[in-house]
C-alpha cells in the first residue's frame, strides 16, 4: 500500500509559487461554478477492499491510451513513449477494472486532481490504497508537469519513478514539481471534464472535493 503521497506540500508550496493563490473572488470563482455544471450528483461506492492485482507482465502499452467516464464526463489520457512500463501498468489497471467505482479523493484547485485510490472514497483511508504490486521508470529528467500532464503519485520515502495505481492530473500551467513522478501521458481529449472536476476544489485548499466525483469506467483504447 502507499503511504499518503509525497506531493502534498510539494502541491501546497507549488500552488502558492505558481497559481499565486488557489481561489478567490471575481471571474475565477464564476467560472469555477460554471465548469462544474456538467457533474453529476451521485453517492460515494464503497472503498475495494480487495482490489489487489498480481503484476503486469507487459513492459510497454499495446493501447494508445485509456478513456476514462466520470461523474463529470469523459477525457482520454494518451500515453507518452518515453514511459512505457507505467504505461503499461496503467493500461493493464484499466483492462482489469481497478479504476472502476473509485473516486476523485484529492483536489487542489488550479493545481492538480487525484485519482485511482480503492480506498479514495473512506475519508480515514483516502491517499494509502494501492494496486498490490508496484513499478519503477524514472522519468524523462527534463520533464516539466505541465497543464494536461497525468502523472504518478507516491510516498515521500519512494524512490523517484515508482508508481502504484494513483495518479494526478495537472490543471494549473506548470506544477513546478521536480521529476520525481512517474509519466503517464497526457490528457489529449475532454481537458473540460479534468476542469469540471477541478473546480469542485475548496478554494485555497488540498482536500477532497466537494462533490463525489466517481470514475465509472476506464478503459484503453486504440
Amino acid at each position: 500500500m502507499l503511504d499518503r503521497p509525497a506531493i502534498t506540500a510539494a502541491l501546497a508550496l507549488a500552488c502558492a509559487l505558481v497559481i499565486g493563490a488557489c481561489g478567490g473572488d471575481g471571474p475565477a470563482t464564476d467560472a469555477a461554478t460554471s465548469a462544474a455544471g456538467p457533474c453529476e450528483e451521485v453517492q460515494a461506492p464503497p472503498p475495494k477492499q480487495d482490489a489487489e492485482l498480481p503484476r503486469p507482465k507487459d513492459d510497454a502499452p499495446t493501447a494508445a491510451g485509456v478513456v476514462f467516464d466520470t461523474s463529470c464526463g469523459s477525457f482520454t489520457v494518451s500515453f507518452d513513449d518515453r514511459a512505457p512500463k507505467t504505461a503499461a501498468s496503467f493500461q493493464y489497471l484499466a483492462a482489469n477494472g481497478f479504476f472502476d467505482g473509485t473516486v476523485f479523493h484529492r483536489v487542489v484547485p488550479g493545481f492538480v486532481i487525484q485519482g485511482g485510490d480503492p480506498l479514495g472514497s473512506d475519508p480515514e483511508r483516502a491517499g494509502t490504497g494501492g494496486p498490490g504490486y508496484h513499478v519503477d521508470e524514472k522519468p524523462p529528467a527534463d520533464l516539466s508537469y505541465t497543464r494536461g500532464v497525468v502523472a504518478m503519485a507516491k510516498s515521500e520515502v519512494e524512490p523517484p519513478g515508482r508508481s502504484g495505481s494513483q495518479f494526478y492530473v495537472v490543471t494549473g500551467a506548470d506544477a513546478g514539481l521536480p521529476p520525481d513522478y512517474a509519466l503517464v501521458g497526457e490528457v489529449s481529449e475532454g481537458m473540460e471534464t479534468v476542469d469540471a472536476i477541478d473546480a469542485l476544489g475548496t478554494p485555497g485548499a488540498d482536500g477532497p472535493p466537494t462533490q463525489t466525483v466517481v470514475i465509472e469506467s476506464a478503459r484503453p483504447e486504440g
